[in-house]
């Protein structure tokens, strides 16, 4: 028997991106978007009203914001779930929402192809835990490696299985930033684009170029060491 639709409540207080993102969410197969709010306060009441499967929210609102939301969410032991989208790309705002049990988190501005990489991925994870059986420690492990994978250019990236230090939402906001470039860039060039420390950015460029998915492009100048850049390899 066919999966219903899985029932999302967006929100979000800007009403251009919440039309954009409705639309998005509606071009995945399975999925169907029964509300919106425009802040957090809305949000919990409509989650009370609606009883959604999944709530897709921002941090930055009024009255309460995405962080409050999700502690609130979790405080009222509500049976639903939460992927983040937003601006915010602080690494404690980021780990609040991840400790509170946020599916994912993605970083505005996103890519279609993201979101939908993501939804596919929650569909197939709610038709595991929609099965009332007991788990094997194999059948958990095939749920909990899909839940946190994340596919891009060929390339999986498992959460657990990054360099101690380094956060998935991070790499995933450098990658996306460098694939926006036409010209190699030295740590510090994406450390300032991206808002991070230069030795941050450097640890993240260095695990990426040896995970093949960057190139490295050595610079010389004039007097001094030369100069270090990297660019995104491109399809051949």
């Amino acid at each position: 028997m066919e999966k219903e639709k899985i029932k999302v409540l967006l929100i979000e207080d800007d009403p251009m991106v919440q039309e954009v993102n409705r639309q998005f969410i509606e071009q995945v197969d399975g999925f169907e978007v029964i509300g919106v709010a425009s802040n957090g306060k809305d949000g919990l009441q409509k989650i009370r009203d609606l009883t959604p499967d999944l709530v897709i929210m921002d941090i930055f609102m009024p009255i309460l914001d995405g962080v409050e939301t999700i502690h609130q969410i979790r405080k009222q032991q509500t049976d639903v779930d939460v992927i983040v989208i937003s601006a915010a790309n602080d690494q404690k705002t980021i780990r609040k929402m991840m400790q509170n049990g946020a599916f994912d988190y993605l970083i505005k501005p996103f890519k279609f192809d993201r979101l939908k990489l993501t939804l596919e991925k929650y569909y197939i994870y709610s038709i595991q835990q929609s099965e009332d059986a007991l788990l094997s420690q194999t059948e958990l492990d095939k749920i909990m490696f899909q839940k946190d994978s994340a596919k891009e250019d060929g390339y999986v990236v498992i959460q657990e299985n990054l360099p101690k230090g380094l956060n998935a939402a991070t790499l995933t906001q450098i990658k996306e930033f460098l694939n926006n470039q036409t010209v190699p860039l030295s740590a510090e060039e994406v450390a300032d684009g991206i808002g991070i420390a230069r030795v941050t950015a450097r640890r993240y460029l260095d695990y990426l170029k040896g995970a093949g998915i960057l190139d490295l492009d050595v610079q010389y100048g004039g007097i001094g060491r030369p100069i270090n850049k990297y660019i995104m390899k491109r399809q051949r």
